[in-house]
């Protein structure tokens, strides 16, 4: 692989967990009372099921399946916790333990969806002529 399509693929595995995190943020940054429903476990373990996804598919891209998931789950639950944090700093929103456990469960989730996912499809290439 070139030096260029290589930083090329990075920017197209990293860019979207970059985007991602900015989702998050944002959402993150809304006042309680603006956010749909309240915003519900569902709601946690989705938004982070999708940066778990994104997680695992960018540390895969250089990393085997084992440390890629390890990687995906640690980024995922420390931007979490980072996510709470964040949260003393908006009206009417507080920082949750249970929220970033159910951020660190979508992620491991996600990651792990992913990884099968990938072998999954790795399996039906070979087998496709």
């Amino acid at each position: 692989m070139t030096a260029g399509r290589a930083r090329h693929n990075g920017i197209a595995r990293w860019a979207p967990v970059v985007a991602w995190a900015a989702v998050i943020f944002l959402m993150s940054s809304r006042p309680g009372s603006t956010l749909p429903g309240g915003f519900s476990v569902g709601g946690h373990v989705t938004e982070y099921f999708i940066f778990g996804v994104l997680l695992f598919r960018a540390f895969r891209c250089r990393h085997a399946a084992s440390t890629a998931l390890a990687l995906a789950l640690v980024v995922g639950s420390v931007y979490g916790i980072t996510d709470e944090f964040h949260q003393n700093f908006v009206a009417m929103r507080t920082p949750d333990v249970t929220d970033w456990g159910l951020d660190t469960v979508g992620t491991f989730a996600g990651a792990v969806a992913a990884h099968f996912a990938m072998e999954w499809r790795a399996r039906r290439a070979e087998r496709t002529p």
